[in-house]
């Protein structure tokens, strides 16, 4: 159809030259076909029901057709994995098809996931199983719900194609869409590989695409690295205040924009335990739940060492130094408004470590307990009929009738209706649980999709009520929490 090739398409990033990656011809898929598509956010593109539904999207998804005739291109960069650099990195099993420009004028790469072999393949096949790309899918969906900077998931095909991992499954591919893909790891590439005026390059490229106002600044680069270091911070800060486990943040799964990127081994938090490891090769527990806002820190500072030729040291340490402040503030907005709390007041810290030091203690459901306070009005705070209401998830009563008496004390002079209002538009009925996702994932891979289509309801909305879909809220049993993933999975 004439939409992909048209107006719409652009190529800027591949046009920045070979030494940020390569032009590719992907590996089509066997029999590749539609499986499913996010349509809010194809609506929010400009595509229609028919285009999504055309052959040539189909094409495109299967790795068939490019966009307007132009090879894709895979993108060169390097990172630090598990705090070791590797220089051999970039996309090894997807590419950059272009950038698509909506009716508003905003630009969004498409990058197609599983679409075969590139230089940076190594030894891997450049393919993705349907597992893997369903669970990338529904994280996407279940983030941006949740109001969390992400990359998107536009649409899945599946196939006939075979692949070997621990067994034959079947290959699929994922069209993520996002802002940007530039990422932490395409300026350590440059600096290490001493290219530093394609260093400059590259920045000067994301200023004008993504920050037109910083080229006014009086030091540009300087102005680009405080960005990406409040728009980190204000990510971790939603990730940790909703129970997200990213569980491999390496900086080449760093996005310059502040946006979750590259999902694999995630979690969201069922019992709460800080200690919380998510990715079964994590042996350190160096990405363990509460570990996530030092190691952001930590990549962030990989990120201005590769800024050293475009900025002065202390420059750059000065911009890294306001990290922590920009997190806690956003930290504690995130708390407050989980807790109702409409203003700030000096005893919050330790309102919020008793709760937390309970939380973990009793290993409670961090979602449900949240949820259940949010419905609490402030004149039964107090009542046996409250207490009851969390009989299944604390048994030290004594220690939870405490805190709610704090609670209660706290919220006094604040008006209840807002409290609330506050809360429930916060704390989320819904999320994606681990569980919930392999439910999905098994009937997926049986050709049922309907489990998909569930989730995908309650994720767009998890703060409403969806009364025919209530079991997707439930707490689960011991057998279906804790689940440890694998990159692949």
């Amino acid at each position: 159809m004439a939409v992909f090739d048209g107006e719409h398409i652009r190529f800027s990033f591949s046009q920045l030259g070979n030494a940020l990656g390569k032009a590719v011809t992907p590996t089509p898929l066997d029999n590749g076909r539609l499986l499913t598509y996010n349509a809010a956010l194809a609506d929010e593109l400009g595509l229609t029901t028919a285009d999504i539904h055309s052959e040539r999207f189909r094409a495109i998804l299967s790795a068939e057709a490019p966009l307007a005739g132009r090879k894709p291109f895979a993108m060169k960069y390097t990172g630090h994995q598990f705090g070791q650099y590797n220089p051999e990195l970039g996309d090894g099993r997807g590419v950059l098809l272009g950038e698509w420009r909506d009716d508003n004028g905003t630009l969004w790469d498409w990058h197609l996931k599983g679409a075969g072999k590139t230089p940076y393949s190594r030894h891997g096949d450049g393919r993705a199983v349907l597992r893997s790309t369903l669970r990338e899918y529904l994280a996407s969906a279940a983030m941006k719900g949740l109001n969390i900077p992400t990359t998107q998931a536009l649409a899945m095909a599946t196939s006939d194609t075979p692949v070997m991992r621990e067994r034959i499954e079947t290959a699929a591919t994922l069209l993520r869409v996002s802002e940007s893909h530039v990422r932490f790891g395409h300026f350590e590439y440059l600096f290490y590989s001493q290219q530093h005026d394609a260093l400059g390059t590259l920045a000067d490229y994301v200023i004008a695409r993504h920050f037109p106002e910083l080229a006014e600044a009086e030091k540009p680069y300087a102005a680009l690295l405080q960005e990406i270091v409040e728009r980190t911070a204000e990510m971790i800060a939603k990730w940790q205040a909703v129970g997200f486990n990213h569980g491999v943040m390496n900086t080449d799964n760093m996005s310059i924009l502040g946006q979750t990127f590259d999902y694999g081994p995630y979690a969201f938090l069922d019992d709460f335990n800080p200690n919380n490891i998510c990715n079964h090769t994590d042996y350190t527990g160096r990405y363990a739940f509460n570990q996530q806002p030092a190691i952001a820190l930590w990549n962030l500072s990989a990120l201005g060492y590769a800024f050293t030729p475009l900025l002065e040291s202390d420059v750059i340490n000065d911009i890294l130094g306001g990290y922590e402040h920009h997190l806690q503030v956003a930290y504690s907005k995130a708390m407050r408004d989980k807790l109702g709390l409409s203003d700030a007041q000096q005893g919050d810290s330790a309102l919020f470590n008793a709760l937390f030091s309970l939380l973990e203690s009793e290993r409670v459901d961090y979602t449900l307990f949240f949820r259940r306070l949010s419905d609490i009005k402030q004149d039964t705070l107090l009542s046996a009929n409250t207490l009851n209401q969390f009989n299944d998830l604390v048994s030290d009563v004594d220690t939870l009738t405490e805190w709610i008496t704090d609670y209660h004390q706290r919220i006094a002079h604040l008006d209840d209706d807002t409290r609330l209002a506050c809360m429930q538009t916060t704390n989320p009925k819904f999320i994606l649980r681990n569980y919930l996702a392999q439910q999905a994932i098994e009937a997926a891979e049986q050709g049922d999709m309907q489990p998909t289509h569930n989730l995908m309801t309650v994720l767009a909305s998890p703060f409403a009520s969806h009364s025919a879909l209530d079991s997707l809220a439930r707490r689960p049993a011991d057998e279906e929490k804790d689940m440890t993933l694998s990159c692949s999975s």
